[in-house]
């Protein structure tokens, strides 16, 4: 993939990967890069005008300006709102991985930046064997790891990010997420965060906005386009 691209990925589902995604690119399309994402597999869909869409895979495609067609936003979109490898099974769908690196490999030559949005975490399931794991091994591309701030960040964040390194994928860096408004010690945790993870690309407070969230992420660019080359080793 000559392109630069990166996979957004995160320590658990429901820790801001949209909100992430999204922000990167408002970011980066505000300071002139002509940028794409994709959310190459989303379960929990809903059907408009006889289609199913994923609201996640529209809400990047607003924050991208993209022309993409939808099948290249989200080549596989499931109604059901479990594991994909379960939706996948039930709408008797394969996902493809190969496809996906395919789709991925055009829209990153034609972009600037393309962002790639996982479905919950590293491990999520997309088959009997394969995982999002192995979907970033195939599109050998950097990972930017989202870490959602709540009770068992810490444990979580520090699993996920020896997994991607044991993967032979190039870490980009990570992304704090606040999720939890009661959550506490949040500067303290952020300090070990740190000292496990290294320094954070960005931190988004708590309560989507999208303008100061595109703001907030914006000196993250330079460190994220940087990653391009710590890919799949």
């Amino acid at each position: 993939m000559s392109g630069q691209a990166c996979f957004v990925t995160g320590t658990d589902t429901g820790v801001g990967k949209t909100r992430v995604t999204a922000g990167l690119l408002a970011a980066a399309r505000a300071a002139g890069l002509k940028v794409a994402g994709m959310k190459p597999v989303a379960s929990g869909a809903q059907r408009r005008n006889g289609q199913l869409v994923s609201e996640d895979a529209l809400l990047i495609a607003a924050a991208s300006g993209q022309s993409s067609s939808y099948d290249e936003l989200n080549p596989f979109c499931l109604l059901e709102p479990v594991s994909p490898h379960i939706a996948a099974n039930r709408a008797n769908i394969r996902i493809d991985i190969g496809m996906i690196a395919e789709i991925a490999g055009r829209l990153a030559q034609s972009h600037d930046l393309l962002l790639i949005e996982g479905a919950g975490g590293w491990y999520t399931p997309l088959g009997p064997r394969e995982s999002m794991a192995d979907l970033v091994r195939a599109l050998a591309v950097p990972v930017l790891l989202v870490v959602g701030l709540r009770i068992g960040c810490l444990n979580h964040a520090r699993l996920t990010c020896e997994a991607i390194g044991r993967s032979g994928a190039g870490y980009a860096g990570w992304v704090a997420s606040h999720i939890d408004p009661g959550f506490e010690a949040v500067e303290e945790n952020l300090a070990t965060l740190t000292a496990l993870l290294g320094a954070p690309l960005g931190a988004l407070p708590f309560g989507l906005e999208r303008a100061r969230d595109a703001q907030q992420l914006r000196e993250a660019l330079p460190r994220l386009r940087a990653a391009h080359g710590r890919a799949i080793r």
